[in-house]
């Protein structure tokens, strides 16, 4: 054998050796997540990268909350093997997740770069059940446990069971006003009231506010800290939650409890046993023991007085309202778009504001108006703006007038209505270009209008009519087509005219397109979490195709005369059982515990088929 060559054996064992260390340095990821969990279980995901990782993208986390995360951390180790030194890096992207629903759930690949090249994890799939009441009893000991060992050290002693006496620590809800207008803005306050130290709370259901309209006014906001005396004693004050409340109907509502769990720390009092312990059975050594309290707020009733008689121009305003509006410029080209605005601003109920009916000319053609909110929450309150716009296009040249227009709201601090006006305009429609496209002023709605007035093309040759030529059947023919076409035109134009002077044919015939539109606007806001403005325009799409559909006030529009207006306009028995179902469902699924984005998708439905059945 060739001493310069080297034995098979060991060239095999070289190769293979080379081989497990490429591959122990290629890069790759791992997950590490449980495989079944159960509802309202907090967990955690983690994916491991066995090198410096940058650039990651973490999964979609269908059928779960987000409590953190992606949280990076990275770890290096050193190891000295026959003299020499070998580094390796690993990086870890963690999640907190809280187990939502019930069921199997897929989660799909992460990925990120590293060394270069683009890796990705696999897909896992996480079964997340339902506990049995005995299952959910014991996790709840270990919870409560927990927290008190990790507020008490002294936990693994003897203790006696610690209580708390309820005006030590309690919970109330107040509002600024017991008998308002229906519709008047109030507004509701909870806080709890203790004279011990609180570390965390809680809220687990929200009330249910049957009847009325409800914004959350602290949202984004620090819980307010106070002191203030109840009955003698002095209590520290925190403000956990305000909020604003329209009352939907009149007579006597009621608003449901606030229920919520609270974690206050009391001094730890242990049982004596004749031990050592017993020697430090001193306030100085005992530690505060952490102890869960669940609290309720008092059920509040209110009285909602109705609104008087209302005129016929009122639109459901109640509030305090100032309003200036306008076209936007006082001349324009035929053919071509103007705006017309009306702008409502004050405190009250902007959200809940139809928008005004103007009498513009007959010469513009009018798009449905588009509704911009610049609506501002706080502890005083909803205040803000809403602007109504109309897209105008005229038709003729000439000199119009847009005629005034009123705009009635109810005052509850006079209580009386109160009349705003927008003084008339003149608006000069000059001559536009014929052959041009009407403008529409960003409008998405609005569409083109291509050929309205065709260029007339010049007749380029001209030949004289003999007297021999005389009319054929085809010329009576395309007369007599003419006369009929016009007189046609003329009937449909009359008959159209007829029909919008009727106000009330024409709110039902156009009650079920509004209706959908605004449900496609609601459509919008599924799956994005934005419950509040979802619910405010299934509202209007509910409550204002009900109005328009059964010639019912604003005014006077509640559950109760609706039912009577179905019963009196002889609705089938089903189809009234299904509207007042929704009614119900709408005004209480906002405040429902569960899945947020499920309810949506079931209100949704629900709106959308009653809409149709109308």
């Amino acid at each position: 054998m060739n001493r310069h060559t080297l034995p098979i054996p060991y060239l095999l064992v070289m190769s293979l050796m080379l081989t497990v260390s490429l591959l122990a340095s290629a890069q790759e990821m791992t997950v590490h997540a449980p495989k079944s969990v159960y509802v309202g279980d907090n967990f955690t995901v983690q994916f491991s990268i066995n090198d410096q990782a940058k650039d990651f993208r973490g999964p979609t986390f269908k059928g779960f909350s987000l409590r953190s995360g992606p949280n990076q951390s990275s770890s290096t180790s050193m190891s000295f093997i026959n003299g020499q030194m070998s580094r390796s890096v690993n990086t870890t992207f963690s999640y907190t997740l809280t187990a939502d629903l019930e069921g199997s759930f897929t989660v799909g690949p992460a990925s990120c770069t590293a060394d270069g090249k683009k890796i990705s994890s696999n897909s896992f799939t996480i079964k997340v059940e339902k506990p049995t009441a005995a299952q959910q009893q014991q996790r709840q000991q270990q919870q409560a446990q927990q927290r008190r060992q990790a507020y008490d050290p002294w936990a693994q002693q003897p203790q006696e069971e610690t209580k708390i006496d309820e005006t030590t620590l309690f919970a109330r809800a107040s509002v600024n006003k017991s008998s308002p207008y229906q519709g008047e803005q109030i507004i509701i306050t909870y806080k709890i009231y203790t004279q011990i130290p609180i570390s965390q709370f809680a809220i687990d259901k929200l009330p249910g506010n049957r009847g009325f309209w409800a914004e959350d006014l602290s949202e984004g906001q620090q819980v307010k800290q106070y002191e203030e005396t109840v009955n003698g004693k002095r209590y520290q004050v925190a403000e956990i939650r305000r909020g604003a409340l329209f009352a939907q109907e009149s007579g006597n509502l009621t608003v449901e409890p606030l229920d919520l769990n609270v974690l206050a720390m009391v001094q730890r009092q242990r049982r004596r046993t004749g031990s050592i312990w017993d020697l430090f059975d001193d306030p100085f050594f005992n530690a505060a023991q952490a102890v869960e309290r669940p609290l309720r707020t008092n059920k509040l009733n209110i009285h909602v007085r109705p609104l008087p008689s209302a005129p016929d121009n009122f639109s459901g305003a109640v509030g305090r309202f100032d309003v200036k509006g306008g076209l936007t410029a006082e001349s324009v080209r035929a053919n071509e778009a103007i705006t017309y605005r009306i702008t409502v601003s004050g405190s009250g109920n902007l959200m809940l504001i139809n928008a005004p009916t103007p009498d513009f000319p007959n010469i513009f053609e009018v798009y449905d108006p588009q509704i911009n909110d610049d609506i501002r929450r706080s502890d005083a309150g909803i205040s803000g703006s809403r602007t109504f716009e109309w897209i105008l296009i005229p038709r003729s040249q000439g000199t119009f007038t847009i005629p005034a227009q009123q705009f009635v709201f109810f005052d509850p601090a006079t209580g009386q209505y109160v009349t705003r006006r927008i003084d008339a305009q003149k608006v000069v429609v000059e001559q536009g270009d014929p052959n041009a496209m009407s403008s529409v002023s960003n409008k998405d709605d609005v569409r083109l209008l291509n050929s309205d007035i065709n260029y007339i093309h010049p007749i380029s040759r001209l030949h004289p009519i003999r007297h021999s030529d005389h009319p054929g059947v085809l010329f009576w023919s395309a007369l007599a087509a003419i006369i009929l076409a016009t007189l046609a035109v003329l009937v449909f134009t009359r008959r159209r005219r007829i029909a919008e002077q009727d106000v009330v044919s024409m709110r039902m015939k156009r009650a079920t397109r509004q209706a959908r539109r605004r449900l496609k606007k609601a459509a919008k806001y599924l799956g994005t979490g934005d419950s509040s403005h979802f619910y405010e325009e299934i509202y209007r799409a509910i409550w204002g195709c009900l109005s328009d559909k059964y010639n019912i006030p604003l005014s006077q529009l509640n559950r109760e005369s609706v039912n009577a207006c179905l019963i009196e306009k002889q609705v089938p028995d089903e189809q009234q059982q299904t509207i007042m179902k929704v009614l119900q469902d709408v005004d209480m699924a906002r405040f429902a515990p569960g899945d947020a984005d499920t309810q949506m998708q079931t209100i949704y439905n629900d709106a959308l088929n009653m809409i149709a059945g109308l």
